[in-house]
């Protein structure tokens, strides 16, 4: 069964503010990578644009209200000191919430194995009612509930590897046992959340790694805590937030992490999914700003999602 790969050329034009990291480079990254040969069997899709009754799931209805409506005709306008749009901001986080939308329900509905959205804003640290941390709309938990409340899917878990912990994510996913939240992250770093204590109701797994862990204790969080955890879990289905931050190359933040630990992470959450939920995966691109790292990041996760 295929993989398909979703994005949109408006997801390039979103920009925060001149010189930002969270820059529309990353996609070109990307989409120069994933069109060498070892991925011509991509299934590739434009990601449609996304529907409010899908955000409004996750963000207040007002705040979503006020994010569209402040989408500025020219220029940048910064909600911020982090996070701004352009004119191209609107319909790209529409979009990045359509793709997992629609990956979620054509991999729900067996139309495909798995899936990735290549698409950009990222969402994991947007919160109910607050945009930060370079993030419009929670991607990653819009699409957890569009598997719960559209599919009726009884246990959602998402795994994020960015090396910033989702508090949007975790946020959303706290008081609902029938949600899983596993993350290893940076600690200290932004946005000061995701301490190994917050457990939330016995379904949040955090791992706080320290700057200047690398591969090794990179995998220990998850073969020694959040994939037994996920496993306990028995999920019907796998969210990925698929940052590639935690590279040694990264400027945001200072693990070790290597392209083949990204490999790894990957292959290991596919085997959870293969025992559990019938391999059945949608993953989102969250962070990663060495493009080179970036690029070599997507690259090796793909092949593991593709089987190849």
């Amino acid at each position: 069964m295929s993989t398909i790969l979703y994005s949109h050329p408006v997801c390039q034009e979103h920009t925060n503010s001149p010189d930002h990291p969270e820059q529309p480079d990353r996609l070109r990254y990307i989409s120069n990578v994933l069109d060498g040969p070892s991925y011509f069997m991509l299934d590739r899709r434009d990601a449609p644009m996304g529907q409010i009754e899908d955000i409004t799931r996750v963000h207040d209805a007002r705040y979503v209200d006020d994010i569209l409506a402040s989408v500025p005709t020219r220029g940048n306008t910064l909600l911020g000191p982090d996070t701004g749009m352009s004119p191209a901001s609107g319909e790209a986080a529409l979009r990045a919430v359509g793709a997992i939308c629609e990956a979620v329900d054509v991999v729900l509905e067996g139309g495909a194995r798995n899936a990735f959205c290549s698409v950009r804003p990222p969402g994991h640290h947007a919160e109910y009612a607050e945009a930060m941390g370079f993030c419009l709309f929670n991607n990653i938990a819009i699409g957890a509930q569009r598997a719960r409340q559209v599919h009726g899917c009884k246990k959602v878990a998402a795994v994020d590897f960015d090396v910033h912990h989702g508090n949007g994510t975790q946020a959303a996913f706290q008081t609902e046992p029938s949600l899983f939240f596993g993350s290893s992250h940076q600690m200290p770093a932004f946005p000061g959340t995701g301490y190994a204590e917050e457990t939330g109701v016995g379904n949040i797994v955090n791992v706080p790694l320290a700057p200047g862990a690398g591969s090794e204790e990179f995998r220990r969080a998850y073969s020694d805590k959040i994939l037994p955890a996920l496993r306990a879990f028995e999920p019907d289905f796998i969210l990925i937030s698929a940052g590639f931050d935690a590279d040694a190359r990264d400027p945001l933040a200072q693990l070790r992490v290597k392209t083949p630990d990204f490999a790894w992470v990957t292959a290991e959450i596919l085997k959870v999914a293969d025992e559990f939920c019938s391999g059945k995966v949608v993953s989102t691109l969250e962070g990663g700003y060495d493009l080179d790292a970036l690029a070599a990041g997507v690259a090796v996760h793909m092949r593991e999602l593709m089987g190849i």
